[in-house]
């Protein structure tokens, strides 16, 4: 088995699978840290299905899907952070009015496209075996954007999930910060159509930070935690697709789902306060 493995990477679309599983997971991992210590993990909903929405959109009127739904993506990411911002309305609340309107949106376009529906479920569970090159290189632009963001601008991005208000008041341009971040996630969503699926990638958007959550307090190792989570989700993804001839993106949520089922439950913060309810006085300070 390991042999035909080693033998199929030789093939074309295999390599560029592989590839995409490496940056759909780094780039998703990446933004699940955001998503999961800012405690908004409908953002990654409202995105998946604005992408999504946006590409059933391209479909119905003879665009490319890929350009269709970064463009709703961009718009959403431009109206949900001045609006959560200004709004009367708390931001989970308006995450999920978009949510359904955007849902509504992709369904109604399936249920009235005329032409074949393959390209529309395409774009709905994913398919790494059918990427072409233009896909793994626009995939590979975004990624790159998004790790140089993250270098770029760490200490400001550690401020503001410490908190946006104190960030505010100490300089740090977080409302910038937060829009980019809404930008970046539209962009590595609407670039991630064809690899997981618009109705599963939400799943990578907090999954691999949700078992970052499970085993540090350090915000780097966080970062590295949830990148190596997310790209092993999507490689062994790929595995188990080809072993058994099921879909690609489903697949891919499944390990992503074991795997922090594992981190939950050898996690050694939970021992750790387990430990402290067991003896109050026993005091270990995890930074």
């Amino acid at each position: 088995m390991v042999e035909q493995l080693l033998d199929i990477l030789s093939y074309p679309p295999i390599q560029r699978a592989v590839i995409a599983c490496v940056l759909c997971g780094a780039s998703c991992a990446l933004l699940s840290v955001f998503v999961v210590l800012m405690k908004m993990p409908l953002i990654g909903v409202s995105m998946s299905h604005a992408a999504f929405a946006g590409a059933v959109l391209g479909l119905l009127l003879g665009i490319n899907p890929f350009l269709s739904g970064f463009i709703l993506c961009l718009l959403v990411a431009a109206v949900l952070g001045p609006l959560s911002d200004r709004a009367d309305i708390a931001p989970e609340n308006l995450l999920g009015i978009l949510f359904s309107f955007l849902m509504g949106i992709a369904f109604l376009g399936m249920g009235i496209l005329t032409q074949t529906k393959a390209g529309a479920l395409n774009l709905m569970w994913g398919s790494l075996l059918s990427l072409s090159e233009t896909d793994v290189w626009v995939l590979t632009a975004v990624t790159a954007v998004l790790i140089l963001f993250v270098i770029l601008f760490f200490k400001e991005i550690r401020a503001v999930l410490f908190n946006r208000r104190v960030a505010a008041s100490a300089g740090v341009p977080e409302r910038m910060i937060y829009y980019m971040l809404l930008f970046l996630t539209g962009a590595v969503v609407s670039s991630n159509l064809a690899t997981v699926g618009g109705l599963l990638i939400f799943a990578l958007l907090v999954q691999p930070g949700a078992t970052a959550l499970q085993l540090t307090y350090n915000l780097k190792s966080f970062f590295w935690i949830s990148a190596i989570s997310g790209i092993l989700a999507c490689a062994l993804g790929l595995v188990v697709s080809y072993i058994f001839d099921i879909p690609s993106g489903a697949s891919v949520v499944l390990i992503a789902t074991l795997l922090f089922a594992l981190a939950f439950l050898f996690s050694p913060k939970r021992r750790l306060i387990k430990r402290n309810e067991r003896n109050p006085s026993y005091e270990n300070d995890v930074r």
